[in-house]
């Protein structure tokens, strides 16, 4: 009996490590009171998520739990959560409401928390009757994740956390980082949000990288004032503040 129980329970030990279906009990939460399970670290990335979901809460009253990654133990690398996301970074979210499906990719969790979550499109748009509105969230979300992301987080890099200093890179990725404001500019100059007239997804995808424009070497954004009006636009929306903060 006693070899039963041990095995018992080196198999449900390897189920906890390994099945996302057993993430809730792995971190000892209720899988039952909260749909969204986020799995979260305070990067640009991470925090795109938490603001999204604070907006979501105060909107609709969603609930979510988060769980910090300390990523400078790997704890991303481990088999877990690899399992939820084989590229191994955060964030990633578990919906319990759905199976325990799993997400990762911050611009696939914005658009899928969206689809899902959003019912009244407080922060999206209607496809039907909003088709352009809806490719242009889509094409700023894209812009950004494969232009204002990378192109900042390589700056913050190498101003940052390259081994040694190299004039080059650094002036490369600061100046590739301006040039993207400059494209934000083009847009906000005369507009408050991205999209629309409102508050979207787009917004908050990309404002999480203005937000860290001093770590990689912009001391300030005054040059661009139509991004430093919406910057500040959505700073002082109480879900940002919350979500911000998180974890």
């Amino acid at each position: 009996m006693a070899s039963l129980l041990k095995a018992t329970r080196r198999l449900g030990a390897i189920a906890h490590s390994l099945n996302p279906s057993f993430i809730g009990h792995r971190y000892n939460t209720t899988m039952a009171s909260k749909p969204i399970m986020l799995y979260t670290a305070g990067t640009p990335n991470g925090r795109k998520v938490s603001i999204l979901l604070e907006e979501l809460k105060a909107a609709y009253g969603l609930e979510y739990e988060y769980k910090k990654i300390e990523m400078g133990k790997n704890e991303q690398k481990e088999p877990w959560f690899i399992a939820m996301n084989p590229n191994g970074r955060i964030p990633v979210i578990v919906d319990r409401a759905r199976d325990n499906f799993a997400v990762f990719e911050t611009g696939a969790i914005l658009l899928y928390l969206e689809e899902h979550y959003d019912k009244e499109g407080r922060f999206s748009f209607d496809p039907k009757t909003q088709p352009n509105e809806c490719s242009e969230v889509v094409q700023w979300m894209f812009w950004a994740n494969a232009g204002l992301g990378p192109m900042m987080g390589q700056a913050g890099h190498f101003k940052n956390a390259a081994p040694e200093k190299i004039p080059y890179a650094q002036n490369r990725y600061i100046d590739e980082t301006k040039r993207l404001l400059g494209v934000l500019e083009i847009r906000l100059k005369d507009r408050e949000y991205l999209v629309g007239e409102k508050v979207s997804v787009a917004d908050i995808n990309a404002w999480t990288w203005v937000a860290g424009h001093k770590f990689v070497g912009v001391d300030s954004i005054d040059e661009w004032p139509g991004v430093k009006r919406w910057f500040d636009r959505i700073a002082a929306r109480d879900a940002v503040k919350v979500g911000f903060a998180i974890p």
